[in-house]
């Protein structure tokens, strides 16, 4: 091999690759998409040959590389790779390449690249690792050298980019609110940059949560997409940005990475500053492809949950802050009779926590209102056969709390005082060493005292003004690392506890968090019509298993809106299923049905949680078709609905995404949740027959000719089970 090939490294896993080469200075970043194959020394010859780009007019005197690490250096007019200065000095960062190290795999691999900066007393090491899902995450680690001058680098940011072609013309990220988390908005990518921002000490719920660039009218089955997700907890900058020059020979970059607040980072010499991973992820079968790359990262991690999700109910829309002990117990009787696993105690158990203006804080058990702790409610719960677990908001505290009269210094905020509270709470300074560790000493006594299997971490307010100490020195970045800290030593406690990240509804969902929990809550909304498009897009990066999906009372908590069975069942059927009522004021057919839903989907349960999410792109947007399909093609659950009135009276054939087309299926329609209202004279000819459990169809009707789906009323859901069958003789026909 020659030198010049032998300086090319690639990565490759399903069906997607990073080529880099070792070039001087600085490498560039010669491909990333789509797997090029096993590529002789001619061809990355030839890859290298094209990887040189015109210079142009009036223009740097050199080619423009699109490098590991862009900067001003590189003729790069862009975003830069970092930003930071030395007391005002070496502004104008030179990082060269000094090793290398590279490990490739079967499937993916690593590179990493170590970059020096002798004269800014800087080392970076960046490192590229390619998962066997295709995703490549990348993470960067600055070092202050031990030999560099005293004063302090302030670093004010470190950005991971990658490169597009031009076909990436159009971008899709999200913004939202509370109660409407993940709302998708589409742009095309002209020139300039596109930067979504985040300053809320959380990712939020308006995260841009994805940002993804492909080819115009790209949608979930079909078209080529690149994507970057920044696992981070806190605040995140995302971006896509095209130069009139390019970025070498591409037309683009895409990256993000943390948002450093002004005089954060100031590395001293020996000091490091590692990034988080930027997930990047290239799809040429849309969205969907996106999601399965990334469900199939996640369950390959070793904290992913193994076990059956367990059936929750949550107290908090059956009774709020009215924690009697009486009712309780009564809700927990109906809980275990309607087929739950995991009952939860949410707010209002604590020391002076009447209302959500005081306690926070006081992370003991209120003994006015529990005068023998909660040992009477959490044996009485283990004694029906349900898990117990509990609602807790750590990081932050009221000011009306005995937490916050004895250590005022431990409420983050500037010296001169705190600003205006937010839900009536302030957040606790967790990067004061006394104030966690209290935290971690009073969570442990709680886990340990109950047995509790579970809890309901809660992230109510945004952080603003965070600052501490008499020089206001901001802490954003050193409160997430200590809530990640928190976490850790918590569950190295008690391996066995899970944690829910709950932020006002979906206002932390991130693969940092993710990292150290085991599921999310995507919105506090339990309005299946807002549910469905929030759950549809939060499954755009997690799998079912980890996104609380719950049945809320017929009218919503949220909305007023009163909702039909088969739409709420149906909704909250695909994820980690709950609870989120009172179920002692519903009449005996809805405990029934109820108990037939949690039964359906204990059934359904491990092709709901171990299959491939699956969306059908349809022209009408007031119904969607979605579902999970074993990773074999042998089974599949979709679900039908319709959000609204549309001026369609036919829908025509709809494709059922994800099937084998050489397969054969039975198809039947699951009745458990009551049939919708259809609005209709008759349904298409098939529908009898799969509600009698007796119609066997070809996977290539189903999958590429399509089907005609009933017409339902708005807010209505039909749900499709198909079984893998064997072929029937000529003389049997379709029907069994």
């Amino acid at each position: 091999m020659s030198d010049s090939t032998a300086r090319i490294h690639l990565l490759r896993a399903a069906g997607t690759a990073l080529v880099v080469e070792l070039t001087e200075p600085v490498p560039r970043v010669l491909h990333w998409g789509a797997d090029l194959g096993d590529l002789s020394q001619d061809a990355l010859a030839a890859l290298a040959l094209t990887g040189e780009p015109a210079v142009l007019n009036n223009s740097v005197d050199i080619p423009r590389r699109f490098t590991v690490w862009p900067t001003e250096a590189d003729g790069w007019s862009g975003t830069p790779a970092h930003e930071g200065h030395l007391a005002g000095a070496f502004g104008a960062p030179r990082l060269t390449l000094a090793d290398s190290s590279y490990r490739p795999a079967a499937a993916g691999g690593e590179l990493t690249l170590h970059l020096t900066d002798p004269g800014a007393g800087l080392d970076a090491a960046v490192s590229y690792r390619l998962e066997p899902s295709g995703v490549l995450g990348v993470r960067t680690t600055l070092t202050r050298r031990l030999d560099a001058a005293p004063a302090p680098y302030d670093l004010a940011q470190v950005t991971t980019l990658l490169p597009l072609p031009r076909r990436a013309a159009e971008i899709l990220d999200f913004t939202g609110k509370w109660s409407r988390e993940r709302s998708p908005q589409r742009r095309p990518l002209g020139f300039g940059t596109h930067s979504r921002e985040v300053r809320r000490g959380k990712p939020g719920l308006d995260s841009p949560y994805l940002m993804a660039v492909g080819v115009p009218g790209f949608g979930f089955r079909a078209g080529e997409v690149w994507a970057v997700h920044v696992a981070w907890s806190g605040d995140q900058r995302y971006l896509a940005e095209q130069l009139p020059e390019g970025a070498g020979t591409h037309a683009g970059v895409l990256g993000g990475g943390e948002l450093l607040r002004a005089g954060e980072i100031r590395l001293a010499p020996g000091e490091s500053y590692t990034s988080p991973v930027c997930h990047f992820a290239w799809s040429d079968q849309g969205l969907d492809g996106l999601a399965d790359r990334f469900h199939t990262l996640v369950r390959a991690r070793p904290v992913h949950p193994r076990g059956p999700r367990p059936v929750i109910l949550n107290s908090w829309e059956a009774v709020y802050f009215d924690h009697d002990l009486d009712r309780l117990l009564r809700l927990a009787d109906r809980a275990a009779e309607v087929g739950v696993e995991r009952f939860v105690l949410d707010d209002g158990w604590f020391r002076g926590r009447r209302s959500d203006d005081a306690g926070l804080g006081d992370w003991t058990v209120d003994p006015v209102v529990w005068p023998e702790g909660l040992t009477p409610l959490v044996d009485h719960v283990r004694s029906l056969g349900m898990e117990f677990g509990l609602w807790v908001e750590p990081e932050m505290v009221n000011l009306d709390s005995d937490l916050a009269r004895e250590h005022p210094d431990w409420v983050l905020g500037p010296a001169r005082g705190v600003g205006p509270p937010a839900r009536h709470q302030h957040v606790l300074d967790l990067a004061n060493p006394d104030a966690w560790r209290y935290l971690l000493d009073s969570l442990d006594v709680l886990v340990e005292e109950y047995g509790i299997a579970y809890l309901k971490w809660d992230h109510n307010r945004e952080l603003h003004e965070s600052v501490h100490g008499s020089a206001d020195r901001p802490v954003a970045h050193a409160q997430v690392v200590a809530v990640y800290r928190l976490m850790d030593a918590l569950r190295e406690r008690h391996p066995a506890l899970e944690i829910e990240s709950c932020a006002a509804g979906g206002g932390r969902v991130d693969l940092g968090i993710l990292e150290r929990t085991d599921r999310v809550w995507a919105s506090d909304c339990n309005d299946p019509l807002e549910r469905q498009a929030i759950q549809r897009w939060t499954g755009l990066l997690l799998p079912p298993e980890l996104v609380g999906t719950h049945v809320g009372p017929r009218t919503s908590h949220t909305t007023e809106r009163v909702g039909a069975d088969p739409l709420r069942l149906a909704t909250a059927l695909f994820g980690h299923a709950g609870i989120e009522q009172d179920l002692t004021r519903c009449p005996p057919e809805e405990l029934a049905r109820l108990t037939a839903w949690t039964a359906l989907h204990r059934e359904l349960r491990p092709l709901l949680h171990g299959g491939r999410t699956v969306r059908a792109d349809l022209a009408d947007e007031s119904t969607l078709l979605h579902g999970v399909v074993a990773y074999d093609g042998s089974a599949a659950l979709y679900c039908w609905a319709r959000l609204a009135t549309s001026p369609e009276g036919q829908y025509g054939r709809v494709r059922l995404p994800g099937l084998a087309p050489g397969a054969v299926y039975r198809v039947r329609v699951r009745t458990e949740l009551g049939l919708p209202s259809f609005h209709q004279v008759a349904g298409p000819a098939w529908l009898a027959a799969a509600l009698d459990d007796r119609l066997v169809l070809p996977g290539s009707v189903l999958m590429v000719a399509g089907l005609p789906l009933p017409n339902l009323n708005p807010g209505q859901a039909l749900l499709l089970e198909l079984m893998r069958a064997t072929p029937a003789p000529a003389s049997q026909g379709i029907f069994r």
